[in-house]
């Protein structure tokens, strides 16, 4: 019997170095936003942090550092993590710099761009800092807009509820 693709099968190589396995994160909420430092949309660094600090029971944060968007990720990895760290204090996982889009696109960003999504919102990665939200299972759950900040009436309600886990 075939295994179902799931993003639990997946890793990223994180941008401090070493690998970290998708696994790992079964039973928490992940949100997984594509980065950039010199965006207009980078203020909400600020925000995701204030997600981690005050959720991190219940949510794990990604940052996917990418200069796919109008060249605004042009750092190396060690400049984008000091960037993060001391201009907004982040803490929450960060991944090495990658392709988001593309024939070489990060296999992560591939799995969610695949995914049948009620209203198709994940097929195109629009512009830095769009956002996809799985629940506790794996399973895409709701695809943020750039614009619109991490901390949203629809993420306050998606982080407030749980969901029953079937093992």
């Amino acid at each position: 019997m075939q295994e179902i693709d799931s993003i639990y099968n997946y890793t990223f190589p994180s941008i401090d170095g070493g690998v970290i396995d998708f696994s790992q994160f079964k039973g928490k909420k992940i949100l997984i936003v594509n980065t950039a430092s010199e965006c207009i949309y980078t203020i909400q660094f600020a925000q995701l942090q204030e997600l981690h600090e005050n959720f991190s029971d219940k949510l794990v944060i990604i940052g996917f550092p990418s200069n796919d968007f109008g060249e605004q990720e042009p750092g190396t990895n060690k400049e984008i993590i000091n960037f993060c760290k001391y201009k907004y204090g982040v803490t929450f996982l960060l991944a090495a710099k990658s392709e988001l889009i593309g024939k070489d696109a990060n296999p992560v960003f591939k799995y969610l761009t695949s995914l049948d999504f009620k209203d198709e919102t994940n097929k195109i990665i629009t512009w830095n800092f769009q956002k996809f939200l799985l629940d506790e299972a794996g399973k895409l759950i709701a695809v943020f807009p750039p614009a619109t900040e991490p901390i949203n009436d629809e993420m306050m309600l998606c982080l407030n509820s749980a969901i029953e886990i079937k093992q």
